[in-house]
């Protein structure tokens, strides 16, 4: 089983990474879609426009990002069938899920990081 980790689309792309998916409704600026090593761009996946403008990579209002983002996903019908995808992926190896943001802290691909290991765990 592999590990389920959150990385930068704007390094550079490692052998540990494995399979990796970004999870960014937009393509990332600068980046050339032949260079990103992509398994998949899975956008249904990422916050709705209106909740990534409200929360405007402002740290201060990540909490509340965090919490609509989750209740994004439990509404959303296609994550169902994206844990599904990520679970096989790591019954074959690392799996690494991509962002743009500059802030790798406050980003959605963490939010969903945990919201995915939160499900695979039925907690």
């Amino acid at each position: 089983m592999g590990k389920l980790q959150v990385k930068r689309i704007y390094e550079d792309p490692a052998e540990t990474d494995g399979s990796r998916f970004l999870v960014d409704r937009l393509w990332p600026r600068g980046i050339k879609k032949e260079n990103a090593a992509l398994t998949g761009w899975d956008k249904e996946i990422a916050p709705t426009n209106g909740l990534r403008r409200s929360f405007g990579h402002d740290p201060e209002k990540f909490p509340e990002f965090a919490a609509g983002y989750q209740q994004e996903l439990e509404a959303n019908l296609e994550a169902g069938p994206f844990v599904e995808k990520i679970k096989k992926a790591l019954a074959q190896g690392n799996v690494t899920l991509l962002y743009g943001a500059k802030d790798q802290e406050h980003n959605n691909a963490g939010v969903l990081k945990k919201w995915i290991e939160k499900k695979e765990t039925g907690a």
